[in-house]
């Protein structure tokens, strides 16, 4: 007997193994924006980490606001070593020398930013690569723009207020909303909606729906076997990160008086200003070399491992460059004459015949 008892299933839709698969694949943009946040976290931790990238910032930011409000309205100072604080001024600012202090730290250097929106744009399958190489530098560079904006606007939104309040602290506190509302979530809705605009020109939609159909792509990590320059220089640049963490904590006049003042603090149970500054010079040396052999080590691997995919035949890179560079030796052809004969002449005329 025939069972004429028809399955309710749409043919259709997904089985949970395919819907697992789906969600693991679309997993992997959260999954790596974390482990970039923690990566980013990491090689911050010490002050001043990104010190050329925030002394440029600070020069812009001085040059830019002296240049729109007038010539006095802001000096470039140092702040730990680095030419990276800004002095606002006004006759309304409150205080006794009518200035406000700030400085440009590695959080306000907009870095955090542009590594957060370079992730989401790599991770984005279906679009070229060279596309999105191109698109990630663009993206950069109003980011910078707009991060040099925002220190700027902290003078007129201190003016407006300190105007109308001369002399009193609470007129900065807009300023500081403003900085507090930006960094918090400001940016945020910036860089996704900028990914979000970028996503629909390129036709994000569509390829993205075309790649989760398509097989998922193989790779794999080898180890380089053609080196070129930039290579050689990643490697060069891996070694002099990790060897200027290791003097950094090791052979540091700073690092080592640091640890000379906190042992004696130790040994004699001190507890004053100096010992506490010199476990945060101490432990800034030590985090300071942790991020720069972290830098260093990525750099190193990004020079010394290839990413592989296989072409349309399946077949690896490098299994390709091997089979190319097999030549077979060539074959001399051999005549019967060239052969050393053996026996007496009579044997060798009988064979012959």
């Amino acid at each position: 007997m025939v069972s004429t008892t028809s399955s309710s299933q749409n043919p259709d839709d997904l089985a949970w193994s395919e819907v697992g698969q789906l969600g693991l694949r679309y997993a992997r943009i959260p999954l790596a924006l974390l482990c970039v946040e923690a990566f980013y976290w990491f090689i911050t931790m010490p002050s001043d980490t990104l010190g050329p990238i925030q002394v440029t910032e600070a020069w812009i930011w001085n040059e830019m606001t002296n240049f729109i409000f007038g010539e006095g309205a802001s000096t470039l100072s140092t702040h730990n070593g680095w030419m990276t604080r800004i002095e606002l001024n006004h006759v309304d600012f409150p205080g006794s020398f009518n200035h406000v202090a700030l400085y440009v730290s590695d959080e306000c250097a907009g870095v955090h930013e542009m590594i957060f929106l370079s992730t989401l744009v790599a991770m984005t399958e279906g679009v070229p690569q060279k596309l999105k190489i191109r698109s990630i530098i663009v993206m950069c560079s109003i980011i910078y723009v707009l991060n040099i904006m925002r220190l700027v606007v902290f003078y007129p939104i201190a003016v407006q207020e300190c105007v109308a309040m001369p002399n009193q602290a609470e007129c900065l506190i807009p300023m500081w909303e403003w900085h507090t509302a930006v960094y918090q979530w400001g940016f945020l809705v910036v860089l996704v909606g900028m990914w979000l605009v970028w996503f629909w020109k390129v036709g994000g939609p569509a390829r993205t729906l075309d790649a989760s159909t398509a097989p998922v792509e193989a790779w794999r990590m080898v180890f380089r076997r053609h080196w070129a320059k930039q290579h050689f220089g990643l490697i060069l640049v891996a070694f002099v990160l990790v060897a200027g963490g290791a003097y950094n904590v090791t052979s540091s006049n700073e690092a080592n008086e640091a640890k000379s003042t906190l042992d004696t603090c130790q040994f004699l149970d001190l507890v004053s200003s100096e010992c506490t500054q010199a476990q945060k010079d101490w432990d800034n040396a030590i985090e300071s070399a942790w991020s720069m052999a972290a830098i260093g080590l990525v750099a190193g691997a990004f020079g010394a491992v290839e990413f592989q995919r296989p072409d349309e035949h399946g077949q690896w890179p490098s299994n390709i460059k091997q089979d190319q560079d097999v030549i077979e030796e060539p074959k001399t052809p051999t005549s019967r004459h060239d052969t050393k004969r053996k026996g007496s002449w009579k044997s060798r005329n009988s064979e012959e015949e």
